[in-house]
């Protein structure tokens, strides 16, 4: 039986849109009767993630996760996707909260890395998603080896998301290239690009096989639980 998805969008909004798309491309359908019906709140007033997993006087954005994923059920969603990481570090008080099922974007990208055989999977993510642990608990559940950046390397990765994708501005291949060869030197069999702003760099400048998208696993779990087929075999 097919089901609606709901999306909680706005974290951040590029990345929300990204994935509306990727739904599309990626659903096995000729006709749009054929597609996944879904509804997005693209939630812009939803507090910045990272800021209050570093600093908890900061504005708390789960109420405004559990009151989207109301509405998003109200409206008629069978179950839920967020495309941000950071905001899964939430992911069980969502849930328990949630009318519906809440897609675990962090598990599922984690899942897709042990398939494919990756031992040593570096981590690209925000300071807070790092902070909270869940890519890492998550790659070890699957016997794979974590591996983060180094202080000189996260910075960079967080000017790359916070400076340039959030702010409407494009990363040059030259900027991707020291973070790329970093991790790589980190002998890292795969990178989990595990920011859904970091989805939007391979979107513009076609990252190489090096890469598992988080945005891209999301975007294929859903339509799968959707009860619909993807329209070519499963990549990264």
């Amino acid at each position: 039986m097919r089901k609606t998805l709901g999306i909680i969008g706005g974290v951040g909004p590029l990345a929300t849109m990204f994935i509306g798309e990727m739904i599309v491309r990626r659903t096995s359908a000729t006709k749009d009767q054929e597609h996944v019906h879904t509804i997005i709140d693209n939630d812009t007033s939803i507090p910045d993630r990272t800021a209050y997993i570093l600093d908890q006087t900061k504005e708390n954005p789960v109420p405004y996760l559990i009151k989207d994923a109301a509405k998003l059920a109200n409206a008629g969603a069978d179950l839920i996707c967020i495309p941000c990481n950071t905001a899964h570090t939430f992911y069980e008080e969502l849930q328990s909260a949630s009318p519906v099922p809440v897609i675990h974007m962090i598990r599922e990208t984690a899942k897709r890395a042990a398939s494919i055989g990756a031992k040593r999977v570096g981590i690209l993510a925000t300071d807070g998603t790092l902070a909270s642990g869940v890519y890492q608990q998550a790659l070890i559940e699957q016997d794979i080896e974590p591996v983060v950046p180094d202080m000189a390397i996260q910075q960079q990765v967080m000017s790359v998301i916070y400076d340039y994708v959030k702010a409407g501005k494009e990363v040059t291949v030259q900027q991707w290239n020291v973070i790329e060869q970093a991790m790589l030197q980190l002998d890292c069999d795969k990178i989990i690009l595990g920011c859904t702003e970091l989805s939007i760099v391979n979107k513009d400048l076609k990252l190489e096989r090096h890469y598992i998208d988080s945005l891209l696993i999301l975007a294929e779990s859903a339509i799968i639980a959707c009860g619909y087929e993807l329209n070519n075999p499963i990549r990264v």
